[in-house]
């Protein structure tokens, strides 16, 4: 069967994470944004990554997004808010039209050829690229500079950094358990090295047996899982509902998860956004994988 590109571009653009956070390829692009707290009030912002809307509502300037892009959905206000493209192009006219004073993109998961483009035009563009759990404050902060709310995002780095130490000192040197991580079923993908997934799978405790992959999200085989035999399978789910053709790991008996019934659905719209929100589904995650941790001692 195809690659399902469209939708399964759209994951891994969810949880692409290579480059620096958030910059300007010149100092000049935050330098031009006016530090005259009145009128920051009158900025007009586009956004162009659904991460990037949700934390510029939790700073409390989420009014002044005048367009982003699709997929942009929370919170519920930012269904509101006007599309002017997607992962894959962007509407360059439209763009130019709504004249905004500030642009922030996602470097890896927006077109580049359309960056380069709104830059020649001399928009004020900046850009965004969470690369570690940590960067997620580091980004709230910088938000908070470009949009004149250095306090909130003080508040809300803080309070991410200490709830985010807390997770990682709770779930810290637990007795080791075997999960297999399948992000996407077909081709069947799943998570290693450095992949967001894969932090979170650190901050857990949790063993994969395919960490040390060449890529950070590559394809396996059946066959591969069922040799790595793991304790525990997740199958995140979206939008409440298990990804279409997500495989069925119960015919697979030999495998302990199966065996053992053993496979949990955390919330991927919380857990591959990189928001403060995905603490609390991290939470969500790392406490099902304890109580799998449990499930297995109770049965030696």
């Amino acid at each position: 069967m195809q690659l399902p590109s469209k939708l399964f571009a759209l994951v891994l653009l969810a949880l692409a994470s290579t480059s620096t956070m958030l910059y300007a390829n010149d100092s000049s692009a935050i330098d031009n944004v006016d530090n005259n707290k009145s009128e920051f009030k009158k900025q007009r912002i586009i956004t162009l990554a659904p991460h990037l809307i949700e934390m510029l509502f939790s700073l409390g300037v989420g009014d002044r997004v005048i367009a982003t892009t699709e997929h942009s959905d929370f919170p519920e206000a930012a269904n509101n808010v006007p599309r002017i493209g997607n992962y894959a192009r962007l509407k360059i006219e439209k763009i130019l039209a709504y004249e905004p004073d500030l642009i922030i993109a996602w470097r890896t998961g927006n077109p580049l050829d359309d960056l380069d483009r709104l830059k020649k035009l001399g928009l004020n563009v900046v850009y965004s690229d969470p690369k570690n759990l940590e960067d997620v404050a580091t980004e709230l902060r910088l938000l908070g500079k470009l949009t004149g709310t250095n306090q909130r995002a003080e508040e809300l780095a803080s309070q991410y950094e200490l709830d985010l130490k807390n997770l990682r000192k709770t779930f810290a040197n637990k007795p080791p358990i075997t999960v297999f991580y399948e992000l996407w079923p077909n081709p069947l993908t799943t998570v290693s090295n450095n992949s967001w997934p894969q932090q979170h799978l650190n901050v857990c405790g949790a063993t994969n047996p395919f960490v040390e992959s060449i890529t950070d999200y590559p394809q396996i085989g059946l066959e591969q899982v069922a040799i790595a035999k793991p304790q525990l399978i997740i199958q995140p789910i979206s939008n409440g509902h298990v990804t279409p053709d997500a495989v069925n790991w119960l015919q697979w008996s030999d495998i302990p998860a199966a065996k053992h019934k053993q496979l949990i659905h955390p919330n991927s719209d919380k857990l591959h956004r990189m928001t403060p929100r995905l603490l609390g589904e991290l939470e969500k995650l790392c406490s099902s994988i304890e109580e799998s941790r449990h499930y297995y001692l109770s049965i030696k």
